[in-house]
């Protein structure tokens, strides 16, 4: 069927990524996965590009576009390579969102110029060892100075994506004890300089998938934080995250979505090479119906996300039509990667092969951004259950 979720300027937008990742990303990527970061010279070029400044303002250095269809557009196109632009979604997806909407205006003109060039790699730290879902639990804390000019930050960080390599970590933390009543009150985010005193990038964690894209434990120590880099106010930033998940968790739905169309690519290009017994791999009745269902799930989950983009660009994707999204996609994706990775037989185990790789890459889209559980109670609660 005709998608009609992309206009001319997504798709000629398509075809410039789509050159780059063939000239720029492809024939270094195997490198990028052995060593486990893609070069900070990338993610400047994707700065040139103009990947990074695409929905940020004019007067800032971007392209001034509102819509998240691009962003769609570079999902699908990473993955039909079997690439990823490391911790670069992070930086544009999550990280953008906050300092556009909660940003003043001198912070903008301190801040996204860089962005936009790749100067300056945002990250977001949110997770901590002992809160992930709940993120009401969170531990670190930041304390007003007694002269009101700075917040001394203290605690530690898991699991944050681009931790590694960043430049500015927008820093989720506790500024006032919470109150029994109201355990989301008292949480604040602080942009925190990576070169500050205090500040400590611990562990480079050694994950399952997404293996060019470096996540990382942080560590903060008494660092001074100057007030100037609060983002909002203070003690309201709980609000500010409910707020930017609808978006953060269609955008994983997209991947999954994306990994899955490139894993029935894959599987189909595949089985039309590989003989057994003398014959096609795709001549058997099996393969057939195996890649027709995943097909059909395929075609589903494209439905549900192109609805989707089309709601968050109105204005109009709630909570639950994000978790739903979510669910969906990244449960869905799960079945149909690992149908197409059977079909590949034992090669489907070799990590030369991308198939391998999205088997991998995919299973953390069902944990990060809120568990398939924590959707599940999303939209039951929307349901007046």
């Amino acid at each position: 069927m005709r998608r009609t979720v992309f206009n001319e300027d997504h798709e000629a937008f398509r075809r410039t990524i789509r050159d780059f990742i063939n000239t720029e990303v492809v024939p270094h990527y195997e490198q990028w996965i052995k060593q486990g970061f893609v070069p900070r010279a990338f993610y400047k070029s994707l700065g040139a590009l103009g990947v990074f400044g695409i929905e940020v303002p004019e007067e800032y250095g971007g392209a001034g576009e509102s819509s998240f269809k691009f962003n769609a557009v570079i999902s699908e196109e990473c993955a039909r390579a079997g690439v990823s632009f490391g911790g670069s979604s992070v930086h544009t997806a999550l990280c953008l969102p906050y300092l556009l909407k909660y940003g003043d205006e001198t912070q903008k003109r301190r801040w996204l110029p860089g962005f936009v060039s790749g100067e300056l790699m945002t990250a977001i730290a949110m997770t901590e060892p002992g809160a992930g879902s709940d993120l009401a639990g969170m531990k670190t804390t930041a304390k007003l100075s007694a002269d009101g000019t700075h917040y001394v930050l203290n605690g530690a960080k898991t699991f944050i994506t681009g931790g590694a390599q960043a430049d500015r970590v927008l820093v989720c933390c506790r500024t006032s004890a919470p109150d029994p009543e109201n355990r989301r009150g008292g949480i604040s985010i602080l942009v925190v300089d990576a070169s500050s005193e205090g500040y400590s990038v611990g562990r480079t964690l050694d994950k399952l998938g997404l293996k060019s894209s470096d996540t990382a434990e942080l560590s903060f120590a008494d660092v001074k934080v100057p007030v100037e880099d609060l983002l909002g106010e203070e003690g309201a930033a709980f609000g500010y995250l409910t707020h930017n998940l609808p978006q953060e968790r269609l955008g994983i739905a997209l991947g999954a979505y994306a990994q899955s169309e490139a894993a029935v690519r894959f599987a189909h290009a595949y089985v039309k090479e590989r003989t057994v017994f003398g014959k096609e791999v795709a001549s058997f009745q099996n393969t057939k119906f195996v890649l027709a269902d995943c097909r059909a799930d395929v075609d589903a989950m494209q439905a549900v996300c192109d609805r989707a983009l089309d709601a968050l660009d109105a204005g109009e994707l709630t909570a639950a039509d994000a978790a739903s999204a979510k669910l969906f996609t990244t449960e869905t994706a799960a079945h149909v990667i690992d149908k197409c990775l059977q079909l590949h037989g034992g090669y489907g185990y070799m990590t030369e092969y991308p198939i391998a790789r999205l088997y991998a890459d995919t299973r953390v889209t069902r944990i990060y951004g809120g568990t398939s559980e924590v959707m599940r109670s999303i939209i039951a609660k929307s349901m007046g259950l």
